[in-house]
């Protein structure tokens, strides 16, 4: 289990001091910035120190060993979710840049900082290592307009910094849904139900990847057809968690 990110304020110290400094910042424009962001901008970042040991919600309090309400009134399919960010400023705007307009010079810092932080906790074992990364598909009608799956980008460039395999066509959509933004999480669970099918072998240890975890829908149910199809452990991998 995570015993919350304390761990990662040093890892971030070290990586500070051992990569060259170089490049533009792609928040303020700084010519000291590494992995696309400076120093005082990455401070910037709200790391999600205190959350669910479980679906790595964010907590009011000092605690990463405690479960949320959701956790505990209704247990998700999957084992762990591995979140290091919180989905506020300057987060938020840095994901809706690279998502929606296209501009990865934002989604890359995050990425990057994103697969140091996957690999400290695999060499630590606060993690299984997964034998599989499973981006969360996104419907095609949507990834032709918008160019690319983010969740897809995401898993790609932590497989290739971590030396996993990424599996894009291990779980397809069947039907379309209609636009999650604006339902509850009722609503979402609902609106996805039947909507994800398995159409290749799943190992024993996976993990899914996914931009932004919301109320948790997708994921659950991603989860939980992947737990039907054979895997054992499943893990939650994402850039941000909404606060609640």
């Amino acid at each position: 289990m995570i015993k919350g990110l304390n761990w990662l304020s040093t890892f971030m110290e070290r990586k500070v001091n051992s990569v060259k400094h170089g490049g533009l910042c792609v928040a303020c424009l700084s010519s000291n910035a590494f992995n696309g962001l400076c120093d005082p901008c990455r401070g910037d970042l709200p790391v999600n120190h205190w959350h669910c040991r479980c679906c790595a919600l964010p907590l009011a309090f000092p605690s990463s060993e405690l479960l949320c309400g959701d956790c505990l009134k209704n247990p998700p399919p999957f084992d762990i979710a591995l979140v290091p960010w919180r989905y506020q400023y300057p987060v938020d705007g840095m994901i809706g840049r690279y998502k929606y307009n296209g501009q990865r010079k934002f989604g890359r810092p995050l990425m990057e900082d994103f697969a140091g932080i996957a690999e400290q906790a695999l060499a630590c074992r606060r993690l299984v290592r997964p034998e599989l990364l499973i981006p969360a598909p996104m419907d095609a009608r949507r990834r032709r307009k918008r160019g690319f799956n983010q969740a897809q980008d995401i898993a790609e460039t932590l497989g290739r910094y971590l030396s996993i395999p990424v599996a894009s066509d291990t779980v397809r959509r069947v039907r379309q849904v209609r636009a999650q933004q604006e339902l509850n999480r009722e609503a979402r669970l609902a609106n996805l139900r039947g909507v994800f099918e398995v159409v290749s072998e799943v190992p024993e240890r996976v993990a899914i990847v996914d931009d932004v975890v919301t109320t948790g829908a997708t994921v659950r149910v991603l989860a939980s057809v992947l737990r039907e199809a054979g895997a054992r452990e499943i893990q939650v991998w994402a850039l941000a968690r909404t606060p609640g």
